[in-house]
């Protein structure tokens, strides 16, 4: 799973508590599921097989809140017992042998398995979709929060007629009934129940080929066939990299990609099957200032580190999460080249170094770590453990733990010894200063960047002062010197002086220089309004503000030039747009209603929560509307944790304001009863 929008504490603490049974070995499950909209809800039947190792007087399945209607044992009715937690079936089970478990039952998901757009009025929006990291499949599937029980999953999805379904593994075969399609999918290989996953929608395919004739199919909604190309660009490229770089062929029989809407964070590496936040399908314009590359190349990687081996329990985090870092950087150095990897590393390496400076660092053995130090000390420790090797030993060292651990559960340790082994080196030095130690060596990482980035070389050399900028940013240097440039002289530089430096520059360079800008020269208006042409929409959005703030004069042109721009798929520029031609009184006042209605709509389930946030933000500073108000207060009770923690924390502001209590209670009725609930509380305890 990538970084953004990660909290990995509830993950890990989950994962840590598992129960895993050791005298039992599941090792086959054949899967039918039938999500229903109308309710929210799933039901289903799962058949178990499992070999008893040591003999034993009861089995047990994982299982939140589900009813069983129904449980067989080798096809005959056998009494369980349900808790709220888990199905125990108790019998004498005998050493040696071999058993079925089969049991059908429905439950009502509160989370992990999602219904999104099939309340609404929107033509083709409906999706569902799941999200199972860490132990939470087991709220839709009765399964296991031990990662240690790898089992082959077999899944066949009872789902609406007319809707593409995308799971786990090779589909065999999908039949269609007067009302419902079944799609029946087939897996070779076992795998952790948390990386079971699939996805219902109306989507449409691309499909790429590997190298080595691995099928690849991208998914899209019709309506962005337009951006398939930029969502996806490289994405054969990464693969056919990361198969080479790796040394170990792609474990399973094909890879899919799928993007959903208020996706809970970046992406999550299913086994075969990605799903990633739908901000991430972009146009080429949005290319430069938000792509899916680095998503893509993470999501991929876990294909091979947490999916093929995978650790046993949170102590051993660092071989998921760092490893997919590393082959991630890797990949987008194949991509955008060395001074965009090395410049990448520094940036980290900055934020690190200030953490353990603040005595806050973390050891990479240490379950609880957050997922920087998790994502980025672990990929520096990699890194660190590359050069230490070198790069043949190295990746030896890789491809025979790939090997040796293949579809089974690994420590530290054993990744370690494999890569000692490769070396005929011994890493107990490393395991103490990279992996156990709680400071970050940044003095190290320093040097090393300095070896083998020219332009890192020179940005800490002594010949770097503030006369020399202009030959620097005249030269053919990368952008990443120039922008650190930018930040390190800002307080010497005049506005006159920082729109000259770059105004001839690529995009990112003048980006930066626009978001340092406080003040455009009134003699540098004409060019400075040139950048609203800029291939970006973060610099369209900078500067359509920069100027209507500072040029009231000239406010109508420039909302007239930009009235038809919408910008990243959290709609920024538009967003913007609607709240100036709100309050701009003598820029089109007969349609200022419909502005109201258009950002209201905004704020909507119809949107995505990055949109509807980006909205709200808006009505904060021009006041809400009584609809916007109401779809702040639904989105209270969102699925998604940072949104709906946004929103609760923006109604807590408005709550102080003592006319507002009112215009609150007036929306109770049409709150459903989670909103109602958390509303109350809050203003009985105003």
């Amino acid at each position: 799973m990538t970084r953004i929008f990660c909290h990995f504490f509830l993950f890990l603490v989950g994962s840590l508590y598992a129960q895993h049974q050791d005298k039992v070995d599941f090792t086959e499950a054949q899967v039918l599921v039938e999500p229903l909209p109308s309710t929210k809800s799933v039901k289903g039947t799962v058949t178990y097989q499992f070999t008893v190792l040591v003999s034993v007087d009861s089995v047990f399945l994982d299982a939140h809140q589900m009813q069983f209607h129904q449980v067989l044992l080798n096809d005959k009715k056998i009494k369980f017992r349900a808790t709220e937690e888990k199905l125990v079936v108790p019998h004498k089970f005998k050493k040696g042998r071999t058993y079925q478990l089969t049991t059908t039952y429905s439950a009502q998901p509160k989370q992990t398995l999602y219904f999104m757009g099939w309340d609404d009025d929107i033509k083709d929006n409906e999706q569902i979709w799941t999200q199972g990291q860490g132990k939470y499949t087991r709220h839709w599937l009765p399964s296991f929060d031990e990662m240690q029980e790898k089992v082959i999953f077999d899944l066949s999805i009872l789902a609406p007629k007319g809707y593409e379904v995308i799971a786990n593994g090779k589909l065999l075969s999908q039949k269609d009934s007067l009302h419902k399609s079944l799609w029946k999918f087939d897996m070779q290989n076992p795998m952790s129940s948390y990386l079971l996953a699939f996805a219902v929608g109306k989507y449409k395919k691309q499909k790429l080929t590997s190298n080595k004739g691995v099928a690849i199919e991208n998914f899209y909604l019709p309506k962005d066939s337009a951006r398939v190309e930029p969502t996806y660009r490289y994405t054969r490229e990464i693969f056919n990299f990361l198969e080479e770089e790796i040394g170990v062929d792609y474990p399973w029989q094909n890879y899919k990609q799928i993007p959903v809407r208020d996706f809970l964070y970046a992406g999550m590496e299913n086994t075969g099957t990605t799903i990633f936040s739908d901000g991430y399908v972009i146009d080429s314009t949005a290319f430069v200032d938000k792509n899916y590359v680095n998503v893509n190349a993470h999501e991929l990687a876990h294909q091979w580190f947490g999916n093929l081996v995978t650790e046993k329990d949170g102590n051993h985090h660092w071989l998921h999460e760092g490893f997919a870092t590393f082959y991630a950087y890797l990949a987008e150095r194949e991509i955008f080249g060395d001074d965009y990897f090395y410049w990448k590393l520094w940036e980290t390496a900055q934020e690190l170094q200030r953490i353990s400076d603040n005595d806050q660092g973390e050891a990479l053995t240490d379950p609880r770590a957050s997922s920087l130090t998790f994502y980025e000390k672990g990929a520096w420790a990699l890194v660190i453990l590359r050069e230490r090797l070198g790069k043949e030993f190295f990746k030896k060292g890789v491809a025979n733990y790939l090997e040796k651990y293949a579809f089974k559960n690994v420590t530290v340790d054993d990744f370690l010894k494999e890569l000692e082994n490769a070396g005929q080196t011994v890493l107990s030095d490393f395991k103490n200063t990279w992996l156990n130690n709680t400071a970050f060596l940044g003095e190290e990482a320093r040097t090393l960047l300095i070896a083998k980035c020219p332009s890192l070389k020179l940005f800490y050399s002594e010949e770097i002062k503030r006369a020399y900028l202009d030959s620097i940013f005249e030269g053919e240097h990368p952008h990443q010197l120039k922008i650190a440039l930018l930040e390190k002289f800002k307080s010497q530089l005049s506005s006159e002086e920082l729109l000259e430096l770059t105004k001839t520059t690529d995009v990112l360079t003048r980006q930066k220089g626009i978001q340092l800008l406080e003040e455009v020269p009134p003699n540098m208006e004409s060019a400075f309004a040139s950048y609203i042409e800029d291939d970006s929409y973060i610099t369209k959005e900078l500067a359509l503000y920069k100027l209507w703030s500072q040029f009231p004069e000239n406010r109508k042109k420039y909302l007239e030039a930009t009235k038809d721009i919408v910008g990243l798929p959290n709609k920024n520029v538009r967003l913007l747009w609607l709240t100036l031609a709100i309050v701009t009184p003598d820029f089109e006042p007969e349609n200022t209603p419909k502005f109201i209605v258009e950002l209201e709509d905004f704020t909507s389930q119809a949107h995505t929560w990055e949109t509807r946030l980006g909205a709200f933000q808006y009505f904060s500073e021009i006041g809400f509307t009584e609809k916007s108000l109401e779809h702040l207060i639904m989105a209270t009770e969102h699925h998604s944790w940072q949104f709906k923690k946004y929103a609760r924390n923006l109604i807590e502001q408005l709550l102080k304001e003592d006319t507002l209590e009112k215009r609150i209670s007036g929306i109770f009725e049409k709150l459903n009863s989670g909103e109602l609930r958390y509303m109350k509380s809050k203003l009985d305890t105003k």
